[in-house]
């Protein structure tokens, strides 16, 4: 007699960032077969077809701890992904991932609705996502959704942790030449990387001794400094607030639901730090627009959120997703 071959999960749940990928293979009751873990999803730096490679790396270190044959691994595919900003990248991803036959069906999203999803027990309500940039989607369970490109200053976008280390090195430059007023960010900044003025700073970073991407470690730096009350880093920090509420709001008019109790979502890692400063002044904010929102920090992982959005596309039962959000704590 020969050996049965394991049945296809219900949903391999992809979720995608610039640093790490991971999937999820998920039966149709709920429960996780098998997880997997690679490295970060650039299909800008490394074309659409190296980019589902690493995704491929994940997805077999899921095959391998669910004991599944294949492919197909699953009836449908539900990848939320950094970088599929567009509805035309989205297009050109879902079939990339198509041609590798993982599963019956694929869908594409943008890893903001993974953010959203994993925080709401239901597909209902908006989310903003504060990491290296920011972006905001919202979503109500009829399919309808409220999203902005996010393609950075192009798209009108402001914030995010590179937008407020390059507005901090700005007024901290602008401090120590005298084209503006005083700042303890003059001396917090460098002070971050062993140095002793912004010039040293400026300098390595236009050399290269210190790549532009470590500026992103002057976040948490803009933040303290801001708390002791600095003037210039508490004007920052107002601003990013008001960019977040100002995407909040936009996102909940125009799914009707300004004037309803909704939730309110707030990830990445620039909001899910919890600075009481930034985060206080968006609960106030939001208030005034939206007063009856229910603002929240989302904690669980965003491929629950992904995972959650494939049982819905299959229509489950409602017991699977509860099932589902248990397993991740």
């Amino acid at each position: 007699m020969g050996v049965s071959r394991p049945s296809p999960a219900a949903v391999l749940a992809l979720d995608a960032g610039n640093s790490k990928t991971d999937a999820v293979l998920v039966g149709a009751d709920g429960t996780v077969l098998g997880t997997g873990r690679s490295g970060g999803f650039q299909p800008p730096r490394t074309g659409v077809g190296a980019a589902v490679d690493v995704l491929g790396e994940a997805v077999a270190a899921a095959v391998r701890a669910a004991g599944l044959a294949g492919p197909p691994y699953a009836f449908r595919v539900s990848a939320c992904l950094a970088n599929a900003d567009l509805p035309v990248e989205e297009r050109q991803l879902a079939a990339a991932i198509a041609a590798r036959g993982w599963a019956e069906a694929v869908e594409v999203r943008n890893d903001t609705f993974a953010v959203l999803r994993a925080g709401v027990d239901r597909p209902r309500g908006v989310a903003v996502v504060c990491g290296a940039g920011i972006n905001c989607v919202g979503m109500l369970p009829d399919g309808r959704t409220a999203r902005f490109p996010a393609l950075g200053r192009i798209s009108g976008d402001w914030g995010g942790g590179g937008g407020l280390a390059e507005e901090a090195v700005w007024w901290a430059a602008r401090a120590e030449d005298g084209r503006g007023g005083p700042t303890g960010l003059a001396k917090a900044l460098p002070g971050h990387f062993g140095l002793g003025a912004m010039a040293g700073l400026i300098e390595a970073v236009h050399l290269g001794g210190i790549p532009r991407g470590r500026l992103h470690e002057l976040v948490p730096v803009l933040f303290a400094v801001a708390a002791e009350g600095d003037a210039v880093a508490s004007a920052i920090v107002e601003r990013q607030a008001e960019e977040v509420v100002a995407l909040a709001s936009v996102a909940l008019e125009r799914l009707g639901l300004l004037a309803e109790e909704v939730p309110v979502l707030l990830g990445g890692g620039v909001l899910a730090a919890g600075h009481p400063q930034l985060n206080g002044r968006i609960g106030e904010l939001l208030s005034a627009r939206a007063p009856r929102a229910r603002l929240s920090v989302v904690t669980a992982p965003p491929v629950l959120g992904a995972a959650l959005l494939g049982l819905d596309a299959l229509g489950v039962p409602a017991g699977a997703h509860g099932r589902l959000r248990n397993q991740f704590g």
